[in-house]
């Protein structure tokens, strides 16, 4: 059975404890890392989903709840599409302090709410969004299944979920380069910048070991979503993943 792969591998406790942890440990320095160890395509690509989500929508989605929102980036990407309501959900309340204070000072705070809440088990009625969004965060799912079943359980019937998530590139030579940058480059820049320096040795670690593309596709059928589609992009670098719920 293939162990699970965890931030600090030291330490006897639950995969969600310790991703909890290392997001607390990070949040100062998160959005600034996340733009330059990208090159700051993660902005195109969070665009890009909302985009994709506009398009697949049904309906123009009026309540969205955003997932491992973090600092809240994804969430305010989807302002774009004048929700109502935008609710962003995370178990690191470091990250949700920085999130609420970039809320406070976007003037967004009354549209959207920052909670805390594990994505497994969502303190959330049934069928109570539009649509539901996440950005680089169902690869730290415990488990992923129950996960993207529970995001399932309460979108709306007829309701777009979006994932954005980091994957693993299939084509030489991008798959070597790739390779050497986030085994190498990327966690002395993380550990340099950020003084943790299991986060950024553990993010190549997860995307290696994450189900992606297809096998994503099977997992997110399994959870209940229909009418699923993969879109790479950047060389397969990242993917989006688009699914509906009858």
């Amino acid at each position: 059975m293939k162990m699970a792969v965890v931030p600090y591998k030291d330490k006897d406790t639950s995969k969600r404890e310790q991703v909890a942890e290392m997001f607390d440990s990070i949040s100062p320095k998160y959005d600034l890392l996340n733009h330059v160890l990208s090159g700051g395509i993660d902005i195109l690509w969070r665009k890009r989903a909302i985009r994709e989500l506009s398009r697949a929508a049904t309906r123009p989605p009026k309540r969205i709840l955003d997932i491992a929102t973090g600092t809240g980036d994804f969430a305010l990407e989807a302002l774009v599409l004048k929700p109502e309501k935008i609710v962003g959900m995370d178990i690191s309340e470091g990250m949700l302090t920085v999130g609420r204070e970039k809320m406070k000072k976007r003037g967004v705070d009354q549209l959207i709410e920052m909670r805390s809440g594990d994505s497994e088990g969502l303190p959330l009625p049934d069928n109570d969004f539009d649509a539901v969004i996440v950005a680089f965060g169902v690869r730290n799912f415990e488990n992923l299944l129950k996960g993207l079943t529970d995001m399932h359980r309460v979108m709306r019937p007829g309701g777009t979920c979006v994932v954005l998530e980091f994957s693993n590139p299939r084509q030489f030579p991008f798959k070597q380069l790739y390779g050497f940058y986030s085994r190498t480059i990327l966690p002395l820049i993380g550990r340099v910048v950020s003084k943790d320096a299991s986060a950024y040795t553990y993010l190549p670690e997860s995307v290696q070991a994450f189900p992606d593309g297809p096998d994503f596709l099977r997992i997110y059928e399994m959870a209940g979503f229909t009418n699923t589609k993969w879109i790479p992009l950047t060389f397969g670098v990242a993917s989006i993943y688009i699914g509906q719920k009858r």
